[in-house]
């Protein structure tokens, strides 16, 4: 199905948090969103998210990039589909990516872009995304993630009322601690599936150690132990050492990087984040690969709604028994804009059958946490 682009809109928002949501590399003080709009010369729309939580200024970065660079390539044009549009951008960017050495925030604008004209090209169809795209259900295992280092457990008791069945801790804050945190956990969620993410806080010898400490609290991963550029030989190392599957892929950014991590058996999970890299063009062939060779595919997410609920189609299209990942720590620019993932039944979550994504976000309920980022629709 051929689109005629008549506009593509980005918009930031920020949303300030009481408790700052700590990694092992850095702390988020506020919540951003970049969402992207698309429309067509008929007036249809699509909507997309871009990644855009680090650095501080990340979102107005990432606004501006569609704006300045993107808008001009697509604003006017005739694509052929979302995946020839997602190849076609890659290619008319790719010195651009070298020559500014930003190839990172450029894959996460093209993967946003990528979302947006998926949702247009499944409205069009009057199909939701997951089915359009081969899934068979609607529903969907989720988890709560990025629990804090401060008190977890708290988070957790109130997520397990909330209808989760599964949670991931945040660690790389010392042994003493983390250990503390798993107990605390354990004696709150009993034997439910627990991950762990290390957000490459350790070099090998550290994560063999931290792994075999780890053990007796049976996580279901261990999640990005090692920096994600390590040699790969590492990652083999380390997985050779441990009875805890191995999880990564939030940083791999290319379909060789993929192929390589694959081959490498090093990986029991494998976690594409469509916000940051490939929409659903290039993650929704690499989780059937994955899944396709015996690894568990559960994509990675860690922002607002929009990406949260194209992370939902893009595992249900897929299949498989992976996981959705849910941040739980508070968000309205999640929570506002999630459509039926804001409220979990007893571990899952289903789609509804409305075209395309589902839901778009409502700017009158978003309009305190808007922000001007001199975009041309300002």
């Amino acid at each position: 199905m051929s689109l005629s682009i008549d506009r593509l809109e980005a918009f930031v928002f920020r949303a300030p948090i009481d408790i700052p949501v700590q990694t092992s590399f850095g702390i988020m003080r506020d919540r951003p969103a970049v969402f992207i709009r698309i429309t067509d010369t008929d007036g249809c729309t699509g909507w997309g998210e871009v990644w855009c939580n680090f650095p501080t200024v990340g979102a107005e970065h990432r606004a501006r990039l569609i704006d300045s660079v993107f808008a001009p390539l697509l604003v006017g044009r005739t694509i052929e589909s979302a995946s020839s549009a997602f190849f076609d951008l890659t290619e008319q960017t790719a010195v651009l990516a070298i020559q500014s050495a930003e190839p990172g925030p450029i894959a996460q604008c093209i993967a946003g872009i990528d979302i947006a004209v998926w949702d247009l090209q499944a409205r069009r169809n009057k199909l939701p995304l997951w089915k359009m795209l081969g899934g068979h259900s609607p529903r969907v295992r989720v988890y709560a993630s990025g629990l804090n280092p401060t008190d977890p457990q708290v988070l957790a008791a109130d997520k397990l009322a909330q209808g989760y069945r599964a949670f991931k801790l945040k660690v790389g804050f010392g042994l003493e601690r983390d250990t503390a945190n798993l107990r605390a956990l354990r004696k709150v969620i009993g034997d439910a599936p627990l991950m762990i993410d290390a957000n490459q806080a350790w070099d090998c010898d550290t994560a063999v150690a931290m792994a075999h400490a780890f053990e007796v609290f049976e996580p279901v991963w261990l999640e990005e132990p090692l920096r994600a550029d390590r040699p790969i030989a590492e990652w083999q190392a380390l997985a050779s050492t441990t009875r805890i599957r191995l999880a990564a892929g939030e940083n791999i950014a290319s379909f060789a990087g993929f192929d390589a991590a694959l081959a490498s058996k090093a990986f029991g999970v494998m976690q594409p984040d469509l916000a940051k890299w490939g929409g659903f063009t290039g993650c929704l062939s690499v989780a059937r690969q994955l899944i396709d060779q015996g690894v568990r595919f559960c994509p990675h997410y860690l922002g607002a709604g929009v990406g949260l609920l194209a992370s939902a189609h893009l595992l249900a299209a897929a299949g498989g028994d992976g996981m959705l990942e849910v941040d739980a720590n508070p968000n309205p620019l999640r929570e506002l804009t999630c459509g039926p993932l804001a409220h979990p039944d007893s571990g899952f979550i289903s789609l509804t059958d409305r075209p395309g994504l589902g839901a778009e976000p409502d700017f009158d309920a978003l309009g305190e946490f808007r922000r001007k980022h001199q975009g041309v629709h300002d």
